[in-house]
């Protein structure tokens, strides 16, 4: 079902806060999968709808795990390590 939002364009699919979890969990798994197809043979329209999509989805599941369990390879802090510790082996 197609909604408007409050600029008046056509948004697809039902607002992320209408939602469950379980169904949140899917679609954001669902426009995960399709990302690259999208980007790579999708028109402008579609991969703008698809990033607009994807943001209001990410936006909606940030917005319900505040306090996500974040992996600490995934920082700066610890990618700037893993960068550190490789620079520092000798390669052949």
């Amino acid at each position: 079902m197609d909604e408007h939002d409050e600029r008046g364009t056509t948004m697809t699919g039902v607002d992320p806060s209408r939602l469950d979890d379980q169904q949140l969990m899917k679609e954001l798994e669902t426009i995960h999968r399709t990302r690259h197809d999208t980007l790579l043979y999708a028109s402008t329209d579609a991969l703008r709808a698809h990033n607009d999509r994807m943001a209001q989805l990410e936006g909606e599941y940030l917005r319900r795990n505040p306090q996500r369990m974040v992996a600490a390879g995934r920082t700066r802090e610890g990618a700037r390590e893993r960068h550190c510790g490789e620079s520092a082996t000798p390669r052949s």
